[in-house]
């Protein structure tokens, strides 16, 4: 099942796009598409080949000297690939003399390491934003980041999309009674609490988890009323999905009446897709296409939103250099 975002629905009237450029890396050239129909111009061309030892060549198509140049490329799965891939368009763009170069991130990989929290570990999330920066990015446009904070670890600026009010459109059209708004884990309080104000003022409940291990989670106990409602698991990614999924076990414990989860980001690393799909666990699973999604991923459950209307307006009012906050006001 498909839907579209409830605002910016229509291609907006362009009177000057001459020094607009827009173009897509091999990692979800279908939203680079949308997005490119949303501001009504061309999707631009880029010539991408592999060595033999899996080396990348890039070569863009086009004079973009003096432009203003927006390259679409989530670092989804395969991770290094993806982001070597875009290292690597962003140095091209930079030595053709474009005038800004801004890095249109749907997904941004290497997040979950934000800060230390044991010795001798990497902070990946401050790694990938030098990289970028050093490659010769402008500015950075990212969706639904794993942490506010990793916008200040970038010294150039970065706009901080959400992906949630497509997804509070989207549950809008529903006629749901009774409902709850659920953060999965005390860390995602902040933008259960930020979707729930969006989402009518929905009232609030927290799972308490403790995780053993990475992608190892063990859900305690739910802070909040969800008997008999319609609870609404909100959360930026699904990766392996052990944390939503035992959440919803949880939820249905405690008397939940169906549960729904609401992701931005759907990475769906195995076993993910087996989780999701256990009977009479989630009435819907609620995403949107930051990732593509291949055919077999799918199921029945599954609804997939767009999010490019919202990403496409982002990218015109940073080419017009107006506000970009404005949009979720």
């Amino acid at each position: 099942m498909t839907a579209k975002p409830q605002h910016h629905d229509l291609p907006r009237e362009r009177q000057d796009h001459g020094r607009l450029r827009l173009f897509s890396g091999s990692a979800n050239p279908h939203l680079t598409r949308e997005i490119a129909a949303y501001l009504g111009i061309p999707d631009s061309v880029v010539v991408r080949k592999s060595f033999a030892d899996g080396e990348l060549y890039v070569q863009i198509q086009e004079s973009i000297r003096g432009c203003d140049v927006f390259l679409v490329q989530p670092t989804c799965a395969p991770v290094n690939d993806h982001l070597m891939e875009l290292l690597i368009m962003v140095d091209a763009c930079r030595r053709a003399s474009a005038r800004q170069i801004t890095a249109v991130m749907p997904y941004y990989g290497y997040a979950r390491a934000d800060r230390k929290t044991a010795g001798r570990e990497s902070i990946t999330a401050k790694l990938v934003a030098n990289l970028l920066v050093q490659a010769g990015v402008s500015r950075v446009l990212a969706v639904d980041l794993h942490s506010a904070q990793i916008q200040g670890y970038f010294d150039i600026p970065c706009d901080h999309i959400y992906g949630a009010s497509v997804l509070v459109d989207y549950l809008n059209t529903r006629q749901w009674k009774d409902y709850v708004v659920v953060s999965p884990d005390v860390g995602g309080v902040a933008r259960a609490r930020t979707f729930a104000k969006r989402f009518n003022d929905a009232p609030l409940a927290i799972i308490d988890k403790r995780r053993a291990s990475h992608n190892v989670a063990e859900s305690l106990t739910v802070i909040g009323d969800v008997a008999g409602r319609t609870a609404i698991l909100v959360d930026d990614m699904i990766d392996t999905g052990g944390t939503i999924h035992q959440g919803a076990r949880l939820l249905k414990a405690q008397g939940a009446r169906t549960v729904i989860a609401c992701v931005t980001h759907p990475v769906f690393s195995p076993p993910a897709l087996e989780r999701l799909q256990e009977p009479g666990l989630f009435e819907e699973v609620v995403v949107t296409n930051s990732i593509p999604i291949r055919p077999e991923q799918r199921f029945s459950q599954l609804t997939v939103l767009s999010i490019a209307n919202v990403m496409g307006e982002a990218i015109w009012r940073i080419h017009e250099e107006s506000s970009v906050s404005s949009m979720f006001r």
